[in-house]
């Protein structure tokens, strides 16, 4: 069974929307004929930036790590749209292979900046429009958050802290904004390809299957679901 979304007249920023997953996701989201506007670190037309085809959103580039970025980057959507309906928190990455006691603090520093405060960032300053609006905010946590793991511990916490988070805006926001994240496994990108070059890619989780959940999460479709930490596991 197929399904269709129509978020025609609607606005959605996606963050690290120049990454694997934030491709896919902006993708599906212009698809659904939603104004999509993205940021990220790394420029369009770059070897690192997966977006094909750049001119289909609205790009800011920004340290989204940098709450002067975030903000500027929150103002000029809604200067240049009006609204601001769905926030798309996709930036993140993966860093591990040592045990706590050999980890680098700047290892810490790194993946909580990336994975965290970019997404406590962003919904801090996208909160009070999506309130307007009545939106909604899905971010990406992992599966590997919900229990402790060899070798990439830092990881593991930071996106527990994105669940967390995720159940208090939800909380705090009840009957406006509704939030949820999503749990991927492995998601079936470049880098992880390259960096696990032995691994079943076929039981990885393809990121066009991941944005149609978060399609679905910001749909009418899910109005009564918010603070969920929902599995997108595939076959891993």
């Amino acid at each position: 069974m197929s399904v269709e979304f129509d978020f025609g007249g609607e606005v959605a920023l996606v963050t690290g929307v120049g990454g694997a997953l934030g491709s896919a996701v902006a993708n599906a989201f212009v698809e659904a004929g939603t104004t999509v506007c993205g940021s990220d670190i790394i420029e369009p037309n770059t070897e690192d930036f997966l977006l094909a085809e750049p001119d289909r959103v609205d790009f800011y580039q920004a340290d989204l790590s940098d709450e002067d970025d975030v903000a500027a980057t929150i103002d000029a959507v809604i200067d240049e749209h009006g609204r601001l309906d769905y926030l798309l928190n996709i930036a993140g990455t993966w860093r591990g292979g040592t045990p706590i006691h050999e980890t680098d603090a700047d290892t810490f520093d790194f993946l909580f900046d990336v994975n965290l405060k970019t997404m406590f960032l962003a919904s801090k300053h996208a909160v009070p429009h999506l309130q307007e609006t009545e939106g909604a905010i899905v971010s990406v946590s992992a599966r590997s958050s919900l229990e402790g793991g060899e070798g990439d511990g830092i990881y593991r916490a930071s996106k527990a802290g994105v669940r967390l988070l995720t159940e208090t805006i939800a909380e705090e926001n009840l009957g406006t904004v509704r939030a949820n994240a999503v749990m991927p496994s492995v998601i079936d990108t470049p880098m992880n390809r390259e960096m696990m070059p032995d691994s079943d890619f076929e039981k990885w989780v393809d990121p066009k299957d991941i944005a149609d959940v978060l399609l679905f999460l910001c749909s009418d479709a899910a109005t009564v679901t918010s603070g969920a930490a929902v599995p997108v596991y595939g076959e891993a």
